[in-house]
């Protein structure tokens, strides 16, 4: 444990001057905005996208060779989460694996990885106008210096990597990162999570991996960083691709990690209807979870009036409000809802029965609360479905002052599944979608 993440942390919710300053930074964007809302309702009041700029370009100033072919795909993704800067408009964004989807071969679904060289980074935004400028950016390393790629980690447990034609097989990485949320400490090192492990990974200021925390019994062997089970067995049970993705920091210096989903607990057909996850609290200080918390979706009917498929349920962010408060986002692809939780003694299920041992699991009960499982109890603050001006697949937030939510959507770098990705010479077909960063007044205080 690297001794200056003892420090305490600075908050999370940055003071109603900064809301006023980056009024100034972006009025060229206030004066533009979309103006729809429902009456009384959030509110977009300034927008900005990120311009195009080429992934290898972007990719080998960080790590000289790494990205030989972009295959025309430009810098996405980096809306995996958003957490403030210090300086006023300014933030921390961090990308995923990098540019992947999946194609179908036979019966068999198989996970892309066109730029295989990619390397996952911290990246620091501010908008200015119309525009989202790159400040700055950091490749994240192994102790060594080496890229940690986005590369899957084990054969067996995760999705087996291949080319941009879902032909020639990749090679597995114990060092591979899918990162998505992000805090960044006093001392100025960062906090990611990573959705393979799932995992909770120490960053220097500078990108190195200090260590990274996986669940117990994970037998992750080969890394180029350090690797402690310090995680709940339990969370070896996480579905693919729903790792974890929410992030928070509380004052006190704890760590909030959100499951983006239910866990296969026991198992997938068990489960494919639940609408629980769970939310673990992490002390830097002791290098272990203290705290283990149930959440419950809402019905996805009500997260996303007309969708049927509860497994579109995720948690992408989670916001630290001060206290023992938290944002938590509820989403779909194309919707976005936004509680507030508070993490209470009486809520944590850490070394209860309801953690593991429990048979009907948490996550097969219909009703948790019900048959006495203490779930974390949640009160709607915002529902941005219909506000105009929203992008979809929101998985960046940040509040500003006391009712202004900064939102930066995952554009998935361009790339759509299946395959006519890309064009007969290997190119991209980009989907046009942009990374896009909105500003939403809200009528109400979130604090």
């Amino acid at each position: 444990m690297n001794p200056r993440a003892l420090r305490r942390p600075a908050a999370v919710v940055l003071p109603m001057s900064t809301v006023l300053a980056l009024t100034t930074v972006v009025g060229t964007a206030d004066a533009t905005a979309p103006t729809h809302h429902r009456p009384g309702g959030p509110r977009v009041v300034s927008t900005a996208t990120l311009p195009d700029i080429p992934l290898a370009k972007f990719s080998n100033r960080l790590l000289p060779g790494t990205v030989h072919d972009d295959r025309g795909v430009d810098l996405g993704g980096i809306g995996s989460d958003l957490y403030p800067a210090g300086r006023h408009g300014e933030f921390w964004t961090v990308t995923d694996r990098g540019p992947n989807g999946q194609i179908e071969v036979g019966k068999e679904k198989r996970r892309t990885f066109p730029v295989p060289g990619f390397n996952p980074a911290i990246v620091k935004i501010r908008a200015v106008g119309g525009r989202v400028e790159v400040l700055r950016s950091i490749p994240l390393t192994t102790a060594k210096g080496r890229p940690v790629t986005g590369l899957p980690n084990q054969a067996g447990r995760d999705e087996a990597p291949y080319d941009y034609k879902a032909a020639k097989p990749l090679t597995y990485n114990p060092d591979g990162l899918d990162t998505e949320g992000i805090v960044q400490d006093r001392d100025g090192s960062f906090w990611l999570v990573d959705e393979y492990g799932p995992s909770l990974v120490h960053v220097s200021a500078h990108g190195r991996v200090l260590e990274r925390h996986v669940p117990k019994g994970l037998n992750l062997k080969g890394a180029g960083y350090r690797v402690v089970e310090s995680l709940p067995a339990v969370f070896l049970k996480r579905k693919i691709n729903r790792g974890f993705e929410g992030l928070a920091l509380l004052p006190d210096g704890d760590l909030v990690l959100g499951l983006q989903s239910p866990l296969l607990n026991p198992g997938k057909e068990s489960v494919e209807e639940s609408r629980t996850t769970r939310l673990l609290r992490f002390s830097p200080r002791r290098g272990k979870v203290t705290a283990e918390y149930v959440y419950r979706f809402d019905p996805v009917g009500v997260v996303e009036p007309g969708q049927k498929k509860t497994s579109e349920l995720k948690i992408s962010a989670l916001v630290a409000l001060g206290g023992n408060r938290l944002l938590v986002q509820e989403r779909t692809d194309k919707s976005t809802r936004l509680h507030e939780v508070r993490l209470r003694p009486g809520n944590d299920i850490l070394r209860t029965r309801w953690e593991s041992a429990a048979k009907p699991s948490v996550e097969e009960l219909p009703e948790p609360a019900g048959a006495g499982v203490p779930v974390l109890p949640k009160r709607l603050v915002a529902d941005l479905n219909g506000v105009k001006g929203v992008p979809g697949k929101i998985e960046g937030i940040a509040v500003e002052g006391d009712r202004t939510l900064v939102l930066l959507n995952d554009n998935d770098f361009g790339m759509t599944d299946g395959p006519r990705a890309f064009d007969a010479k290997g190119r991209l077909v980009d989907s046009r979608v942009e990374t896009t960063l909105v500003r939403v007044r809200l009528p109400h205080p979130v604090r």
